[in-house]
């Protein structure tokens, strides 16, 4: 096997949602009252819902740029690549990147349903859910069928609600839900309370792979507002592993044994410790905690339960042994800055050319296609996904993939030299969202 024979599904990408999204699933006051995509008074975009006004974009979209323009910029559809919006330019990057399949989570509305659990009016609420759901799976998934993983939101502000929903979309194909890692954050009970036992019984009826991504519940840390923004960045993965050890001690993993968990983002290096911590653990005080693993360890149950993903990790791939390769996924974080596009072939050949063919396989897309319930292959031939098939299409149809500068401000500045700190990160971000809330009112 050489670089140009592998197949790539990535288990995170994400989508700049587009205004007309909502146009072909709702009509009259449903389709009025819809969430809106309004540009304030400086050109940027957001989203206004009953109310409520978000950023659409920052570092979430800056894939294409120079790297000298990242930082809270783009803001705006017009300086974004089309791939983040548009679905047929989505799959004109996916195959100069080499990219068989991707599962898209949403960005502004459709990250983890919390655009909706905010809103006021739920019955308006549940409706634009649903309508989400719709557009992501009939529209921009089945747009491609073969080449996308759909991947649903749900009300779990109404369990009733969340499992009908769950019901409605797994007969629609759809074999992935994404929630909120943290749903007391959203001032919902905890995982471990008995609200949640009618969606263990769903998952496990409709056999659906439940995602949990970083930052849609417990906050990456950071030691204080004068931290510099890098440190913040550095170590925004690992904070998957507080969501990975509530949910490693969830009893229903015991009552359901196909159970699924995926970790979006939050990579693989870490995870040997984190076992060997939880082991021990476990060891020490199972006598008086009462923890749920039966005659099992905690590492077993974490190895057949939870899928983990990463972009790039050397150190975790050169130590596959001690993660489990059979629980182990790509994922190319589309148009977010970690994205290593349109080199993902390049730079993911490099950390997984010492494992066998076998392993490579895996880790490049049978976990994936396991894990989901997804097979491309029913749709396409799999000599037409590899990495040297899809980027012959790229070339054939003169997909370009130089830099290019989309407007906007510029961080980095020729002979000017400043420390970003967290502070000023969340100081930019709530003067953008002061600023669009003047905007909406203005509306």
């Amino acid at each position: 096997m050489n670089m140009n024979d592998m197949v790539i599904i990535s288990v995170d990408d994400h989508i700049c949602e587009p205004p007309g999204l909502f146009d072909r699933h709702l009509s009259g006051t449903a389709l009025e009252s819809a969430p809106k995509l309004l540009i304030d008074g400086e050109g940027k975009n957001f989203w206004y819902y009953q109310g409520m006004s978000r950023p659409s974009i920052g570092l979430n979209a800056v894939v294409g740029r120079p790297l000298e323009e990242y930082g809270m910029e783009p803001n705006a559809l017009a300086q974004l690549r089309k791939g983040c919006y548009e679905v047929a330019a989505r799959v004109d990057d996916m195959n100069v990147n080499g990219l068989a399949a991707s599962l898209n989570f949403g960005n502004a509305i459709g990250f983890d349903n919390v655009t909706f659990h905010k809103a006021p009016d739920k019955a308006l609420a549940l409706t634009h859910l649903r309508a989400y759901n719709d557009w992501h799976i009939d529209e921009w998934c089945g747009a491609y069928p073969g080449r996308f993983i759909p991947c649903a939101i749900l009300p779990t502000w109404d369990m009733a609600a969340t499992v009908e929903e769950m019901a409605r979309i797994a007969r629609k194909g759809c074999t992935a839900v994404t929630l909120c890692e943290n749903p007391t954050k959203q001032d919902l009970p905890s995982i471990h309370d008995a609200y949640w036992n009618p969606f263990w019984r769903a998952v496990a009826e409709h056999d659906l792979t439940i995602c949990l991504h970083i930052g849609s519940g417990n906050p990456a840390p950071h030691a204080s507002m004068d931290s510099p923004i890098e440190a913040w960045i550095t170590t925004m993965p690992l904070s998957i592993a507080v969501g990975a050890s509530d949910w490693l001690h969830l009893p229903a993993l015991q009552q359901y044994p196909r159970m699924r968990i995926a970790l979006a983002e939050g990579s693989i290096g870490w995870i040997p410790y984190f076992l060997e911590r939880a082991d021990f653990s476990h060891e020490r005080h199972k006598a008086w905690t009462h923890s749920h693993f039966g005659d099992s360890r905690p590492s077993e149950t974490f190895r057949k339960h939870f899928l983990n993903c990463f972009i790039e990790d050397t150190f975790g791939l050169k130590n596959l042994e001690d993660i489990g390769e059979d629980m182990v996924a790509y994922e190319s974080d589309y148009p977010h800055s970690d994205a290593l596009w349109p080199n993902v072939p390049e730079r993911l050949w490099e950390s997984v050319k010492h494992l066998t063919e076998a392993q490579i396989n895996k880790v490049t897309h049978l976990n994936a296609m396991r894990f989901f319930r997804f097979d491309p292959f029913q749709y396409h031939k799999r000599e037409t996904l590899t990495v040297a098939a899809l980027r012959a299409q790229a070339r054939a149809k003169g997909v370009d993939t130089s830099p290019k500068s989309s407007g906007g401000a510029r961080p980095v500045e020729e002979g000017v030299r400043r420390e970003v700190t967290s502070g000023d990160l969340m100081r930019m971000h709530r003067a953008h969202t002061e600023a669009i809330s003047r905007a909406a009112g203005a509306s």
